[in-house]
């Protein structure tokens, strides 16, 4: 039996966190959830009522022989605004911020050098504002916002292009999307 990891990234609305992950080898799951907060077992509704501390997130259970740490963190990155401290797109407040959760040293290391390492390449002229946090507990999101991008295609491609994630990923990663 192989070995699985937890990788676990806050990266604004979950809705589009989980498909970018889920078509690769090596990717077990990718469950929508809340963690980072105080609540226990949080509703949607208590997270966007921005009272429970939670961010948006995704947990991804994976096989690192298959698929490394470091290139889940760099398909993460290609997702997300990196430099926005105050949401993603417009989705707006603490539950839509960006973080990356590490499980273990050995993840917040490789996090720390992917951060400095994007900071120092010049592609953004902002700070990279993605938290890097320890992980907390995960708490699974409500069944109809598990696998959205398959239960609910039109209107997950709406959102995507409508919340202004899309152009922003086709004007700062092109090139870089795996």
């Amino acid at each position: 039996m192989n070995q699985v990891e937890k990788a676990t990234f806050a990266g604004g609305c979950f809705w589009c966190m989980v498909k970018p992950f889920d078509q690769f080898d090596g990717v077990e799951s990718v469950i929508s959830g809340y963690t980072g907060g105080h609540t226990e077992n949080p509703t949607y509704k208590e997270v966007c009522s921005e009272t429970t501390g939670h961010f948006e997130a995704v947990q991804i259970t994976f096989d690192p022989t298959l698929m490394s740490y470091e290139t889940i963190l760099s398909l993460f990155w290609q997702q997300i605004d990196p430099t926005d401290p105050g949401g993603q797109f417009h989705d707006r407040g603490d539950s839509y911020r960006t973080a990356i959760f590490y499980h273990n040293e050995e993840q917040k290391a490789l996090a720390e050098k992917a951060k400095a390492d994007l900071q120092s390449s010049g592609k953004f002229t902002k700070p990279i504002a993605t938290l890097i946090l320890p992980a907390k507990p995960f708490y699974r999101a409500e069944e109809y916002h598990q696998d959205y991008y398959q239960k609910n295609a039109f209107h997950y491609q709406l959102y995507r292009k409508g919340s202004g994630r899309q152009d922003f990923i086709e004007t700062h990663w092109k090139g870089d999307q795996s």
